[in-house]
């Protein structure tokens, strides 16, 4: 069980690992242990990047992972957990389930248990934004993620680097597949065409677990963030990026961390 805290400073605490399903032979991450906004220190202290070439390291993390075959051959997954989150003076359980159909239509259905509100889900089709109860429509200027959006994997805002303003409801759907893909950085190493990332070496990390191998990781709207794969065992630990402090924007970026852990096999 760890803590995280989402960008906006709630905490977040996993009580149960979360499952998966329909994934063949694979080694999934089952448990994301931490997703920490820091202003300043970093979990790995960084070397300056030569010239590598990243193909290696990521086929040898897609292999860690369960080999290339297999997780190719992934087309649907499901993975089911727990978690609870502090609202005011509450510490609230959520139930939440992430349904995939790769690689272009992915959801995240949540339910208070507590509340009589009934579920909420947020997810997309291709370019279309899936969130259900529909949300009001956004006065008009403002831009933000999607209301009610999933309090860890989801909803956490990437860094932007001065992205000229896009459209309330493009950049929902663009918020929406952003946090899908860092789940899926930790579960398959790689881009999908719903988001597709380019990968660069970074530098070297230095942990008092040992060293990883940081790739720099950029997509559309100018999505950035880091990747961390372990060398010990090829396997991604971390994935880092920078966003608007607590406040919903107000204050310094802070960097978000979201780490993968508790690799299992998966059978079926």
């Amino acid at each position: 069980m760890g803590t995280r805290f989402d960008a906006r400073g709630e905490a977040v605490t996993m009580v149960q690992p979360v499952s998966s399903g329909r994934l063949p032979a694979c080694r999934v991450a089952l448990l994301v242990t931490l997703l920490l906004p820091v202003v300043a220190a970093t979990a790995f202290e960084q070397a300056e990047p030569p010239a590598i070439d990243v193909k290696p390291m990521l086929a040898a993390a897609r292999e860690a992972l369960g080999g290339e075959t297999r997780l190719s051959g992934v087309k649907t997954f499901v993975a089911t957990g727990r978690t609870r989150q502090i609202q005011g003076d509450n510490l609230v359980p959520i139930e939440f389930e992430i349904s995939c159909e790769l690689p272009d239509k992915c959801i995240r259905r949540d339910e208070i248990p507590a509340r009589e509100s009934g579920p909420t889900t947020i997810g997309f089709n291709g370019n279309d934004l899936i969130q259900i109860p529909i949300p009001p429509a956004l006065p008009a200027g403002r831009i933000g993620p999607p209301p009610g959006g999933p309090p860890a994997v989801a909803g956490a805002p990437s860094g932007r680097g001065g992205a000229p303003p896009a459209q309330p409801a493009a950049r929902r759907v663009a918020t929406t597949k952003e946090d899908f893909a860092r789940l899926w950085l930790g579960m398959f190493a790689a881009s999908f065409t719903s988001l597709p990332v380019t990968f660069t070496y970074a530098g070297t990390a230095e942990a008092p677990q040992g060293q990883a191998d940081v790739l720099e990781v950029k997509g559309p709207e100018n999505f950035i963030a880091r990747l961390f794969l372990f060398r010990e065992t090829h396997l991604p630990v971390m994935l880092s990026w920078q966003g608007p402090g607590p406040g919903r924007g107000a204050g310094a970026p802070v960097e978000n961390r979201l780490f993968y852990a508790d690799y299992r096999a998966s059978m079926e």
